[in-house]
């Protein structure tokens, strides 16, 4: 019977979510939907020196705004609870004391100066940062070197001690990436990494595999910069549970910026959200926006980040949830970095804003144009707004600057462009144009060019003479959606009284 697909993302509670960690959480997701299995979420808080207020929640928020929802998690629950490893601590030692017992790792005695003293005196240019590796364990405190009574006296006396893993000597290892196909490790060049810190809490390397197992998790996707720590995980699976029981593993591509792996640094400098969404530094309270915040849909975030290494071998860029779910393989990720592109994810989002009804994000806009002093008031007139300027738009934010004049009357006009053409016979047009649009009885865009171009005529005046001052005199100046459109969603009462006004300002100026 095949095994069930079990996926999970393990983040720490440790600050904003970077579109990395976003990324690995949709190819996660992805894979388990695809093949009708569960997506985990399970909270690495076992460095507490590291944990930060409020980061748990926001990855809720943030996974909740992307439309990716765990099946289980510490907030949702599940079978295989608790989900946060610090109420999981108990666990951890009975397998780090079995490790010991097989002889597959140590009790290290060593205090954090005789560690610094033997960094100091191993440091060389060729080698600027030691480790604690086979070459120097045995010249260290720790119960390789010590006898077995003086090891059991320092733990009957509770002296502080962490357990290490044994690495061997000159053994090959390897595995199968499902991205990056046979990876082949020396074990020779890896050190002795702790297992079971000297506060009972274990370190990554020993909490992932014993969560993976206990939690039955199939395939593990996780960052390339995990690839280093590989050894000593393929290690942990064959002492403790076998490497049949270990999951099948992907090691996924950096996300790339401007010089090297795309890190906050990149987006402040160029002007870039790196985060998911806003996160406030609760030391320093420094913000750092993101792509929520930045005016980007969740649907286009998605889009934007699956396309961020993977492709379906067409040339199709544009993919719902539904769709990437349908048609994602973890095998047509790439070997290779993507590189972030801004200009492309900023694509994406204005393809996204045509493509959804104005519904889906008509909430959001609103929210902005509310910041900006405005209340758009009626529901089905705001919608009639967002319709017509949609197609202008990259971000939500830029709905504002796109449509603000659907909600107040210019208070001043542009009159630079119309100045010097403007004479009595177009201001006798705009009178008849105002007095007709009063009795028209078919208030739609069509009929009202009709009506604009039949008056017009009748004046012995080109339209295209008369749509800029019209343009000017709705909206105050040179921009703006086709100018028939704006008459129309304007309405009857407020555009003829935007005629008449701008008629007196027209008047004023010239």
């Amino acid at each position: 019977m095949e095994k069930k697909v079990r996926v999970r993302f393990a983040p720490s509670p440790t600050g904003g979510l970077h579109i990395g960690g976003v990324r690995t959480v949709l190819y996660n997701y992805l894979f388990a939907k695809h093949h009708g299995g569960d997506f985990i979420l399970r909270i690495e808080d076992t460095d507490q020196t590291r944990y930060v207020p409020g980061a748990e929640e926001y990855i809720y928020q943030t996974l909740e705004w992307c439309g990716l929802h765990p099946d289980e998690s510490p907030k949702h629950g599940g079978n295989f609870a608790p989900y946060r490893q610090s109420e999981r601590k108990e666990m951890y030692r009975k397998y780090a004391e079995e490790l010991v017992q097989k002889g597959y790792a140590y009790y290290a005695f060593d205090t954090a100066e005789e560690l610094d003293a033997m960094r100091a005196r191993l440091r060389t240019n060729e080698n600027p940062s030691p480790q604690y590796d086979r070459t120097v364990r045995m010249q260290m405190r720790n119960s390789l070197v010590l006898s077995e009574q003086e090891t059991a006296d320092l733990l009957a006396a509770g002296t502080r001690h962490v357990i290490r893993i044994k690495m061997p000597e000159n053994e090959t290892l390897s595995f199968t990436d499902l991205i990056r196909g046979e990876v082949t490790f020396d074990t020779s060049v890896v050190d002795d990494k702790v297992l079971l810190k000297a506060d009972g809490m274990p370190t990554y390397h020993l909490a992932v595999v014993v969560d993976d197992y206990l939690m039955q998790i199939s395939h593990a996707f996780r960052g390339e910069e995990w690839l280093p720590s590989a050894p000593v995980h393929v290690l942990l699976w064959r002492y403790l549970f076998g490497e049949d029981a270990m999951p099948q593993w992907a090691h996924l591509p950096l996300i790339l910026g401007p010089n090297g792996k795309l890190s906050k640094r990149d987006g402040a400098k160029y002007g870039f959200p790196v985060f998911a969404a806003n996160w406030t530094d609760a030391k320093t309270g420094e913000l750092t926006e993101g792509f929520r915040e930045r005016g980007f849909l969740p649907e286009a975030f998605i889009n934007m980040l699956a396309m961020l290494g993977w492709n379906d071998g067409t040339d199709q860029e544009v993919f719902s949830l539904e769709e990437l779910v349908q048609k994602f393989a973890i095998e047509k990720v790439h070997k290779g970095g993507a590189k972030f592109d801004y200009e492309k994810a900023k694509w994406f989002n204005h393809e996204w804003i045509k493509k959804l009804d104005v519904k889906h994000y008509e909430g959001e806009v609103k929210k902005i144009f509310v910041e900006k002093g405005w209340h758009p008031g009626v529901e089905s007139y705001l919608e009639k707004v967002l319709n017509l300027v949609k197609d202008r738009c990259t971000l939500l934010s830029d709905f504002w600057e796109h449509s603000y004049f659907f909600f107040k009357a210019p208070a001043e006009l542009d009159t630079t462009p119309i100045k010097s053409k403007w004479n009595d016979t177009k201001e006798g047009f705009f009178f008849s144009f105002a007095k007709a649009l009063s009795s028209l009885s078919d208030w739609s865009a069509a009929s009202i060019e009709a009506l604009f171009k039949q008056l017009a005529e009748q004046a012995s005046i080109k339209p295209g003479e008369l749509q800029l001052p019209l343009r000017i005199m709705l909206v105050g100046g040179k921009f703006g959606p086709p100018v028939f459109d704006i008459v129309q969603v304007l309405g009857k009462e407020e555009a003829i009284g935007r005629i008449h006004s701008g008629l007196n300002m027209i008047r004023e100026a010239v």
